[in-house]
């Protein structure tokens, strides 16, 4: 829903109203630690796109701008763990949790998202959902 949205103009503040308001409307939390991020030659680079509602992020989507919208979604808290490899993140209730993450240019009219699925991939294009 929050991709559907994103064009030229489009604050980036809104990506995380749009998911919180589905997320709770579902009865799940979404994780504030993490964000979306810019792609470019820097790794995890800005913008940084978080994903929960009344955020602070500032920018707006220019045309050629390359970002990921990455909510992580949960049954329970919001709140995570980060375990001592220093890479794995768990619900701090321990409750199960999901992340979907899709990679997307800005066009000069809306939006690309480049890790669609099309016709050409493996079990074919998966339809949207409004």
């Amino acid at each position: 829903m929050a991709i559907a949205q994103v064009k030229p103009g489009f604050a980036f503040r809104e990506i995380g109203d749009i998911i919180e308001e589905h997320a709770k409307k579902n009865n799940v939390s979404v994780v504030r630690t993490y964000c979306g991020h810019g792609v470019n030659s820097l790794f995890h680079c800005q913008p940084e796109v978080p994903h929960y509602g009344k955020n602070k992020a500032i920018g707006t989507c220019k045309p050629g701008i390359c970002f990921t919208i990455e909510p992580m979604l949960n049954m329970g808290t919001y709140r995570d763990v980060l375990w001592p490899d220093n890479w794995t993140s768990t619900t701090e209730d321990g409750k199960p949790s999901a992340q979907f993450e899709h990679t997307l240019l800005v066009t000069e009219d809306g939006v690309e998202v480049l890790t669609a699925r099309t016709k050409r991939s493996p079990g074919g294009p998966i339809p949207r959902i409004a």
